[in-house]
């Protein structure tokens, strides 16, 4: 029985979780308001407020460091690497604390998640872990090529997430390894990742972050140049302005002033026929990335999986498959366990079935 702490923070909360083997004992989602926030000018500024925040989780758990046998995190914004389970190590913690906005232009929540993880480790001899980073990177060469010499295209996905859903497709419905077949995997959440896995690797995905591929509910997706352009250069924007403008401020939360869902489909219902034609046009633009992604797969797709917390919606899930139910099965995964898969990451370590790479 292998006992392990999961560290995942988010933009204004921290989830934390004990697991024995695959057996999640408790869990906490410490929400932090803008008011506590604030007093913060840079994430690592926020290290001490919330490893204390966690040890007091572990502390009101009886959760006893000593008797842990890994941390596990979520990997953050790093340099590109394959996906896998990696060792946490100070060149890691090096490139999350000062080399985030330097090589990706904004930084993450989950920056925290690997430093923090690695001083509790660290004061008790046991291995920290990070599992599957937002910056999986397995792009070939062909699909780096932007047009542009000095820009190349980038990988950064909800890896953790659709690999995990990835290998319970594989492994429920395809009776298959994960490595062994192909599939299109799209998460919907505040951003959305659609990725083409060929043989377990992500071989193209659209980079969701202030990247191209479709708008979400936070996040512009594809744009004009010749429009942004124009607006970098209208005296009305800082860069920073426009980062938050095209990172939280479009998508749904520009046109319908809310990125909520359900708020949407009731004005939906009521007859907003403005707010029935953005919703549609989400759906629809996250189609056309998922056909996209067939191409590159060269039409040999043996499924279609979406997951995150769009996949709940009817009405989002019925527009895709209309639009690409052709390529192949759908399969729906509504729910994400981000700790599941971090904790299951860490233990296919700890029994042996992988090694962990050096990062």
């Amino acid at each position: 029985m292998y006992n392990m702490l999961v560290i995942n923070p988010g933009s204004t909360s921290t989830k934390i979780s004990y697991f024995m083997d695959e057996e999640e004992i408790f869990t906490e989602n410490i929400v932090h308001t803008r008011e506590e926030l604030k007093a913060f000018h840079k994430m690592f500024d926020q290290f001490d407020y919330r490893y204390d925040l966690i040890m007091k989780f572990m502390e009101e758990k009886n959760i006893r460091p000593e008797e842990l046998h890994a941390v596990v995190a979520r990997g953050g914004l790093m340099k590109p690497v394959p996906a896998g389970t990696y060792n946490i190590d100070g060149s890691m913690i090096g490139d999350l604390r000062d080399k985030s906005e330097e090589r990706w232009g904004f930084e993450h929540a989950a920056n925290l998640a690997a430093p923090i993880a690695y001083k509790i480790a660290t004061s008790h001899g046991i291995p920290s872990f990070i599992v599957d980073p937002i910056t999986v990177s397995e792009l070939p060469p062909v699909a780096r090529i932007s047009g542009v010499p000095e820009i190349e295209y980038r990988s950064t996905l909800h890896a953790l997430n659709l690999r995990a859903v990835g290998r319970l497709v594989a492994q429920e419905y395809l009776k298959k390894k994960f490595d062994e077949v192909n599939m299109i995997g799209t998460h919907m959440g505040g951003g959305i990742s659609v990725a083409a896995f060929n043989h377990g690797k992500a071989v193209d995905v659209n980079m969701g972050a202030l990247g191209y591929g479709p708008f979400s509910p936070q996040r512009a997706g594809t744009l004009a140049i010749i429009d942004v352009m124009r607006l970098c250069f209208s005296g009305k924007y800082t860069q920073k302005d426009l980062m938050k403008k095209f990172m939280k401020e479009s998508g749904l939360t520009g046109y319908l002033g809310t990125d909520d869902a359900i708020e949407i489909e009731k004005r939906i219902s009521n007859g907003d026929e403005k707010a029935g034609l953005v919703y549609e046009a989400m759906a629809y633009g996250t189609a056309k990335e998922i056909a996209s992604m067939a191409a590159v797969l060269k039409g040999s797709v043996d499924g279609i999986f979406i997951t995150g917390g769009l996949a709940n919606s009817k009405m989002i899930v019925e527009t895709i498959t209309d639009m690409v139910g052709f390529i192949g099965k759908v399969f729906v995964y509504p729910s994400q366990n981000e700790m599941y898969a971090l904790a299951l990451g860490a233990l296919r370590v700890l029994k042996g079935e992988e090694k962990a790479l050096t990062y």
